[in-house]
């Protein structure tokens, strides 16, 4: 019997592995976007999988699914940017970053599961959670607490959480809407994208001012936990559908609505789908409220609901949409409504009323009449230019100018809409006395075929004798613009998309040059003026009017890029030895100006700017199709809109780097201060050197003070790169910023700034992290270890 054991026990052993593996990942697996050889990664009952789902146009979504249901319903996805990934990109479990995302195409990692610790194993579970897990089971990171558009059974969403919807069904971009706990309540609201600012709630789901938790249970209850414990029901379980023979998840979808759904685990039939059996708001249409946002549909549109009780979107007659693909988007006059030479009224004669029954735009009234009349609101809307729509309900007539915002259609909606529309003259039957004309205007127009004849026939003759001209002239003076060496007709010059401008326009739009901006590193900037807007106008310095290199690399650098973090480049003059560049204009000037003048800028405004630097480096370290190494990064470069949002400029010193290269031989580049220690040994460079420049000048942004002269050595303080190493050793950054009150009290981002700006300082650029692990680090995304001295000879330095 001992001997049967141990062989007994052997020819389990596959089985007791597979056992303890069902679920659990190891580190160092990874899954390939439409690779078959690479499996999705299953939980024990093959309920849930993880992996890459195709979407669209062989585009692939990393999340998690039902994978036994056939239309395999996502209710997880990675939401780094909101966009499928091409095939070949790969998933890669990691100890020390946890699930990292390589993208095929840009080649580049993206972090989906940031960790403060190391992974020892993943595991999907048959709640449809992801976790990574260290070696002593602590949970380091969960899909759970990552929530998208879904919640599944045992879920729960804490004050900072929130549920988005889609743009559109089945899109998975960003939607506006939002399921969230707001003021104690739960709520459903608007956000305007691109930014994360809330609009007022537009629905509210669950009112108790003290809730703190929004709980989906294992029985498929939905409620919200009050703070003195009591616990708000939202909705609960369809008793015909148990939970142990159906799935369940709550949803909150495209159009704003927020639903709870089941599914039969076991389906009978092959039609079966998701079924709705509680939503809020019943008829989204009529609950949409609001002064901002357009609502459902878009501006100008009215919402109707389906016979599937799902919202439609309409243009109103006379309108059609802005974008033809899709039907939630604006909705535009065909025929534009304008008042007739500065009057502010209009007639019957222009305009024409259609009658919009049930039909309501409720927000957004400029002027309301009562008691009032259907015809008398008919009235006064035709005689006011402004008014697009009169609103008559209960004898009260409301008028409303573009754009009209929340509309509905709706069998409930008492309201009768008068929509003015513009007469089409053109198309509408003429008068006896139109008739009339148009007789007389025939015997004219044999006379005028006649002159229009003999008049083409002298133009023709004229335009030939003058292309003749023209060419011989172009002709004469072909060899001559040859050699002025204009390399605008080079194939690698990339202007086709800029304005090119002459030296007199500059010259006037300049005001002769008149008002200086600033000074780059090879050229003058003066504030210009085209018709109303402002512009920046470099010019370049003399040094350079006989060298084309500064002046090409910076139209081909800045030509070729578009991030909102780059100051883009609106033209050029290349005209004898006047080589001019223009840009849009920063209405708040330099990064320089902000840090060191007179008044601190707030902590908050700095750590953004910090982040968009650090964006715009990004960009054009790893995502531009070319590398592009800046060389000269410092506050002087770095300008700001009209909302302080930082744009790194002055291309001037900038070297582009090919795919197959990572370094390149070059001469002393950059600002005294600002430069990489690896400039001056000879060797070659990389775009750390611009990670070296960003760290000084982060130092800079957290203490609002100027980086020291690098040949002072007496003064310590005034070696800014020194002194906040002396300080953070010795835990004193209270005394780096001065007592700012505002970055004490938030010490974890401080602390955090100022080690990153320590790294980037780090004398070996091996040392140093990378632009997009900058990222990652000052936005919290990856932990900062405790970097060490910036010089190996710190006593010295």
């Amino acid at each position: 019997m001992a001997f049967v054991i141990p062989h007994l026990l052997l020819l389990l052993m596959p089985f007791l592995i597979h056992a303890q593996s069902n679920g659990r990942i190891n580190i160092g697996s990874f899954i390939i976007a439409g690779d078959v050889s690479t499996s999705p990664w299953l939980s024990p009952s093959n309920d849930f999988a993880f992996g890459f789902r195709e979407v669209d146009n062989r585009l692939f979504l990393l999340s998690i699914w039902y994978n036994k249901l056939p239309e395999k319903t996502v209710v997880w996805f990675a939401k780094y940017d909101q966009n499928p990934t091409p095939k070949g990109s790969k998933v890669e479990l990691t100890a020390s970053d946890g699930l990292v995302l390589h993208t095929s195409q840009s080649g580049t990692s993206k972090l989906i599961s940031p960790v403060s610790g190391t992974v020892s194993f993943a595991t999907m579970n048959d709640t449809g959670n992801f976790m990574l897990v260290d070696s002593n089971s602590k949970l380091l990171w969960e899909s759970f607490k990552q929530p998208t558009n879904t919640l599944l059974p045992t879920q729960k969403m804490e004050i900072s959480d929130f549920l988005s919807s889609y743009k559109l069904p089945h899109s998975y971009s960003l939607g506006k809407f939002q399921f969230q706990l707001f003021k104690g309540n739960a709520v459903l609201n608007i956000r305007n994208l691109p930014t994360t600012y809330s609009y007022e709630p537009y629905k509210t789901v669950a009112r108790a001012s003290d809730g703190y938790q929004i709980v989906f249970d294992k029985d498929g209850f939905l409620y919200m936990m009050q703070r003195d414990g009591n616990r708000l029901n939202i909705s609960e379980p369809e008793g015909a559908y148990p939970i142990d023979t159906h799935y369940y998840k709550v949803t909150l979808n495209f159009d704003g609505v927020l639903t709870v759904s089941y599914y039969p685990k076991n389906p009978t039939t092959s039609n079966e789908s998701w079924r709705d059996f509680w939503k809020m708001p019943e008829n989204i249409c009529m609950a949409m409220v609001g002064e901002l946002s357009s609502g459902i549909c878009g501006y100008n549109s009215i919402c109707t609901l389906n016979n599937d009780q799902r919202p439609s979107c309409k243009c109103p007659p006379g309108y059609s949409f802005m974008d033809l693909n899709d039907t939630f988007s604006n909705c535009k006059p065909n025929i534009p409504q304008a008042c007739e030479e500065g009057t502010q009224n209009s007639t019957n004669d222009l305009y024409t009323l259609q009658d919009l029954p049930n039909t309501d735009w409720p927000m957004l009234d400029y002027e309301l009449y009562s008691p009032f009349t259907a015809e008398e609101c008919k009235k006064v809307c035709l005689l006011d230019c402004l008014c697009v729509v009169a609103v008559y309900r209960d004898s009260n007539c409301w008028k409303k100018k573009l754009p009209l915002s929340n509309g509905r259609e709706d069998s409930k909606e008492r309201s009768v809409s008068y929509l003015k529309l513009r007469r089409n003259n053109g198309s509408t039957g003429k008068s006896q006395d139109d008739l009339s004309m148009l007789e007389g205007k025939k015997n004219q127009e044999t006379v005028i075929v006649v002159i229009s004849v003999l008049l083409g026939c002298c133009l023709f003759v004229i335009l030939m004798l003058a292309s003749m001209i023209c060419w011989g002239f172009i002709f004469y003076n072909k060899k001559k613009l040859a050699k002025t060496g204009n390399f605008l007709e080079s194939e690698s010059f990339e202007s086709k998309n800029l304005c090119q401008f002459t030296y007199k326009e500059l010259r006037e739009a300049t005001d002769g040059f008149k008002e200086e901006l600033g000074r780059g590193s090879c050229g003058i900037v003066y504030k210009g003026k085209i018709k109303t807007d402002f512009i920046a106008v470099k010019k370049l310095d003399k040094v350079f009017e006989d060298n084309e290199k500064e002046f090409r690399t910076e139209v081909n650098v800045i030509g070729k890029t578009h991030h909102k973090n780059l100051v883009r480049l609106l033209g050029y003059c290349d005209e004898h030895k006047n080589r001019i560049l223009i840009y849009e204009y920063m209405r708040n000037g330099t990064l320089a100006n902000l840090l060191f003048g007179e008044r601190k800028p707030s902590w908050n405004l700095r750590a953004q700017i910090a982040y968009g630097i650090a964006r715009g480096l990004v960009y054009l370290h790893e995502e531009c199709d070319t590398q592009i190494i800046h060389c000269d990064i410092k506050p002087q470069n770095v300008l700001l809109d009209e909302h302080f949002n930082a744009k790194i400029s002055d291309f001037g010193l900038a070297k582009l780097l090919k795919m197959d290269e990572s370094r390149t031989e070059t001469g002393i580049r950059g600002t005294k201060g600002y430069v990489a220690p690896d400039w001056f040994r000879s060797a070659p460079v990389t775009a750390k050197v611009d990670v070296y420049s960003f760290g000084v000048l982060l130092l800079e942004i957290i203490c609002c003070r100027r980086n020291g002269d690098m040949e002072d050595f007496e003064r310590r303080k005034e070696l800014l790169v020194d002194w906040a190493y002396d300080c953070f050793q010795q835990g004193r950054l209270d005394v780096l910023i001065e007592e700012d009150l505002e970055a004490m009290d938030d010490l974890k981002r401080l602390e955090r700034f100022v080690m990153v700006a320590i790294w980037c300082l780090q004398e070996d650029p091996s040392q140093r992290p990378t632009m997009q692990k900058v990222i990652w680090m000052i936005e919290g995304i990856v932990p900062v270890s405790i970097p060490p001295s910036p010089c190996p000879f710190f006593s010295i330095c």
